[in-house]
């Protein structure tokens, strides 16, 4: 069976209503889709028209109501207000048969459910979080789908080249809410990291969850593989500090391994030496799991020439925005030793140890630039990865 990719978008409404993450949680856990992009974009009224445009034209011949309501629905919500664009987050999976394994967990609209009806069992994605009331006359009172996605292949593509087209002129971080009072407000970068990402689960999806409860906005997302150029950049400032901590202590315990296993006395002139001979050793060698960690591979054991490729582990890169944001965001998160995190707080849930602590958050506002700037948070590759994928195949 061919490999398929397939998108989903998250509307404005269910963004705003912090429902973002049990969404994603639900997608990545019911299926062995990869994701493979993601990105906030801020729809035109132009796409917004052509998108709605689409639906009426295709998903007419086989469901006129749904066309309908579909159609009508993205012409309104997906069009600015009030001057002001809003936030659609779309995301990509690839796999096989992916168009019918996203469209199933997604679930189809039902007209003819009421409230309270059998029906409705919570199953999907729209049982879940979608509403589409009709009052009895039959007349539309309220719609939201929550979500929206192609139901095949064919459908994909068009769709799929349309988007592109268009996100390959937008930026990745979205630039257009407006504040009364802008005192306090930051932004800053959180990381979700490979470990999330081994196998099938709800864990990216819930962490997004609990990002949430800070009320911030979700203003950029990518999914991305860091470079071991790119590790060693971003974490380079921990280099130094491992050395200045670690390096001592590895040192002293040098020092009483020695005495232990040899059986002398050694003075403490000797600790420097062997602070400098084994405890700065230990020390990189701890910054070098890190960098493999994020990265996919050591450097000490990558040929220099392909520091610069993609990494083999990927992460999920998200940049929030509001006031005191770099605090509230490292407050859910926790303290780096998940041993010592409060409950409730993301690395007390999810993490495991101090290396395998399950997300990175900036610990200022002047850091989260310059990670963005590392990670390349000004451009996102959604676009080339949909691209390429429906190119014609030589």
């Amino acid at each position: 069976m061919a490999v398929e990719l397939t998108y989903l978008l998250i509307t404005p409404y269910t963004i705003l209503k912090s429902r973002t993450g049990g969404v994603i949680a639900r997608l990545l856990s019911r299926t062995d889709l990869e994701l493979v992009g993601a990105q906030i974009l801020a729809p035109t009224e132009k796409l917004a028209n052509d998108y709605a445009d689409s639906l009426y034209a295709t998903i007419s011949k086989k469901d006129p109501f749904s066309a309908k309501i579909l159609g009508d629905y993205v012409r309104s919500n997906f069009s600015p207000a009030n001057g002001m664009r809003r936030r659609v987050m779309m995301l990509l999976f690839k796999g096989e048969n992916a168009c019918k394994k996203v469209y199933s967990i997604v679930g189809t609209i039902h007209p003819d459910v009421k409230p309270r009806d059998t029906k409705i069992t919570g199953e999907t994605v729209r049982d879940t979080y979608a509403d589409l009331l009709m009052d009895e006359n039959g007349e539309l009172k309220y719609f939201e789908p929550a979500v929206l996605t192609p139901p095949d292949n064919e459908y994909a593509v068009g769709r799929l080249r349309m988007f592109a087209n268009f996100a390959e002129g937008e930026p990745n971080l979205y630039e257009h809410f407006q504040y009364d009072d802008k005192d306090g407000i930051e932004r800053t970068l959180a990381i979700i990291k490979p470990d999330n990402w081994r196998y099938p689960s709800s864990k990216p999806g819930n962490i997004i969850d609990m990002f949430s409860r800070t009320g911030l906005r979700i203003i950029g997302c990518k999914v991305y593989q860091m470079s071991i150029s790119d590790a060693l950049e971003f974490y380079g400032p921990v280099k130094d500090v491992l050395r200045e901590k670690l390096a001592p202590k590895i040192g002293e315990k040098a020092k009483e391994i020695i005495e232990k296993e040899l059986k002398f006395k050694m003075d403490q002139e000797s600790i420097p030496a062997l602070t400098e001979a084994v405890g700065v050793r230990y020390a990189d060698d701890q910054f070098n799991q890190i960098v493999g960690f994020m990265s996919g591979r050591r450097p000490d054991e990558c040929p220099v020439a392909d520091y610069g490729k993609p990494g083999s582990v990927k992460c999920m890169i998200l940049i929030y925005e509001g006031k005191n944001a770099v605090k509230k965001i490292r407050e859910v998160l926790g303290p780096t030793d998940p041993t010592k995190a409060p409950s409730g707080t993301i690395r007390k849930e999810f993490g495991q140890d101090v290396m395998i602590n399950t997300a990175h958050a900036s610990d200022s506002a002047e850091n989260a630039k310059r990670e963005m700037k590392i990670l390349g948070l000004d451009k996102n590759n959604l676009a080339k990865i949909i691209l390429e994928h429906i190119a014609p195949k030589a």
